[in-house]
């Protein structure tokens, strides 16, 4: 009887043996890395020695020896060699198709002096046939080297960019999209040319400014909403050339480390081709789109269907954008108190206070966070209001709503604890400050510099998390330009010493969490991404030094090695 008991006790530890080894097979890893310092971003284990996926998901994250366990002669090896990975880095606020488009047309970004633009035009109409548009982006009359004599309003006019384009109408868009520049021929199209002779002022536009000479001819300069009376005289886009401006920015993230992206304000068309790209297995980068304010019909729409989370974690759409006021480089920044360098002149709110509020009310009823765009104090304390109102309206509708304010750059001391008290994620992109840190202060004078610009670490000891980013096209798109100006609060130069009002500076801790875990949480994602977690998606980026602990005047030389996405490796570096 012993026996026989023995030996069906054998018979099941036995089954149970080959039961553990069949399921630990089934447990294969497809890649292994290992070899170098591996930020988790996940507080259980801050740091792994080794990190196992198996297809689109992490398998382990832990030991080396452990991790050995999941390989077998399929797993695909990396070893590090010494360099550093971390979660997939995600561009918390950007513009996909124009990320592509200044690949396609003219890229300002890096000019320094107004002439600089009228060469690059001058070579452009070479190769352009008379009557053909050529647009491009990214100038900023503030970070030139001086300023034409004949400026109006701190902005250059268009005679120089005239007479070299005279044939091919012209459009420049300012580097932070609210405001552009014309030559003469795109004027004479629009029928703006000239003073109206009939009465009407076809150059007064609520919301905007057409900026005149002293005998009050446009100077070529359109701010904000005044915009639009050039960009409906432009050729709508091929949709060849959408498809090409959509693989040059998926391959631009790619390099840059980028496997998440949060679209600040896509419509119908776009919305079409980002489907049309998926259906193709094109779409390689984990898309968080919001569906832009401007067009009432398609919001209208969404709030019937409803919020559209991806399964397949490519594609959502659940969010909002409004543009309720412009940038503090055209001085269409809604302020408080007026410019210290423009007296009388407070900017211009774009979207009346009105729209946020029923906004804010639809998004809660139908489920969609609302993410505004706003960078004057007067822009957030206005929809801090506007939110307020909605919440107090639905109180049972505001549980996890994560509203979020695109840039609140500039604040009103009294609305910084306004964010965490009313749970609004703001959304900052830190290179801005060194990027525009020399010349705000000519804005906005040193005093609300000083207490209200850029806050970051006041936001993020109030409780609420920061979503990071770099507004491409408005930036580069290169996280570690951000990362650095986080860190340092310091231009891409150095300087100065010790950084623009330091006590704001972001530890290098939180600043990657504001590329990863924090950006996944203002997106409603961090229990699938954001941080080296088992079960989360196998997004990881990889860098050719370790940027938590390289001294800060090295941060800057961090290249991206290897970018990961969905377990897959797509972009190594001289590939």
């Amino acid at each position: 009887m012993r026996l026989r008991i023995s030996f069906l006790l054998s018979l099941f530890l036995g089954f149970l043996l080959l039961s553990s080894c069949a399921t630990e097979q089934k447990e294969s890893a497809t890649l292994l890395i290992y070899g170098g310092p591996i930020y988790t971003v996940d507080t259980t284990q801050t740091m792994v020695e080794a990190v196992a996926t198996k297809n689109d998901t992490i398998l382990f994250a832990g030991t080396l020896a452990e991790a050995e366990a999941y390989k077998t002669e399929e797993t695909e090896i990396i070893d590090l060699q010494g360099k550093t990975m971390t979660p997939g880095l995600i561009e918390g606020h950007g513009h996909f198709m124009g990320l592509g488009y200044n690949e396609l047309n003219l890229d300002l970004i890096n000019t320094t002096s107004y002439q600089e633009i009228v060469d690059m035009v001058a070579e452009a109409v070479k190769n352009t046939e008379p009557g053909e548009w050529i647009l491009g982006r990214g100038w900023h009359q503030s970070k030139w080297d001086a300023l034409p004599e004949d400026a109006v309003n701190g902005f250059q006019t268009h005679y120089k960019l005239s007479q070299v384009s005279p044939d091919n109408p012209v459009y420049l868009s300012h580097a932070s999209g609210h405001a552009g520049f014309a030559n003469a021929k795109a004027m004479e199209i629009a029928g703006l040319q000239v003073l109206a002779k009939d009465g009407i002022d076809k150059l007064e536009v609520e919301g905007g400014e057409v900026m005149r000479d002293k005998l009050g001819q446009p100077t070529g300069i359109f701010n904000e909403r005044a915009q639009n009376l050039i960009w409906k005289h432009v050729p709508e886009n091929t949709p060849e050339k959408d498809r090409k401006a959509f693989e040059l920015a998926v391959a631009a993230c790619h390099r840059h480390g980028i496997t998440g992206f949060h679209d600040a304000g896509i419509g119908k068309e776009t919305i079409a081709l980002y489907e049309q790209m998926k259906a193709e297995n094109k779409l390689n980068v984990r898309l968080y789109t919001m569906l832009t304010g401007w067009d009432p019909e398609l919001i209208e729409e969404w709030y019937k269907k409803g919020p559209m989370v991806d399964p397949d974690n490519l594609l959502t759409i659940r969010s909002i954008k409004l543009n309720c006021d412009g940038a503090l480089g055209s001085r269409g920044a809604w302020l408080l108190e007026s410019y210290t360098d423009r007296p009388g002149h407070f900017g211009h709110e774009t979207l009346p206070m009105e729209v946020v509020k029923e906004t804010a009310l639809n998004g809660l009823r139908n489920g969609f966070q609302v993410c505004s765009h706003a960078i004057g104090d007067r822009a957030n304390r206005e929809i801090l209001d506007r939110y307020e109102a909605a919440f107090t309206e639905l109180l049972d509708m505001t549980k996890d709503h994560r509203f979020r304010i695109e840039h609140a750059q500039h604040l009103h001391p009294d609305d910084i604890p306004r964010f965490a008290a009313l749970g609004v994620i703001p959304a900052m992109q830190a290179v801005h400050l060194s990027s525009d840190r020399p010349w705000a202060i000519d804005r906005l004078g040193e005093k609300r510099i000083k207490e209200g610009a850029y806050m970051w670490q006041d936001l993020l000891k109030s409780g609420i998390p920061i979503v990071n980013g770099t507004d491409v096209p408005v930036e580069p798109l290169n996280p570690i330009a951000s990362f650095y100006g986080s860190v340092s609060r310091k231009t891409l130069k150095g300087l100065p010493e010790g950084g623009y009002e330091p006590e704001q500076k972001m530890t290098r801790e939180q600043a990657l969490r504001s590329y990863t875990l924090d950006a996944a949480y203002g997106a409603f994602e961090e229990n699938i991404k954001g941080s080296i977690t088992v079960g989360k998606l196998a997004d990881f980026t990889i860098y050719n030094q370790d940027l938590m602990s390289v001294a800060e005047d090295k941060l800057l030389d961090t290249e991206i090695e290897m970018t990961i996405f969905n377990g897959q490796i797509v972009y190594r570096k001289n590939e």
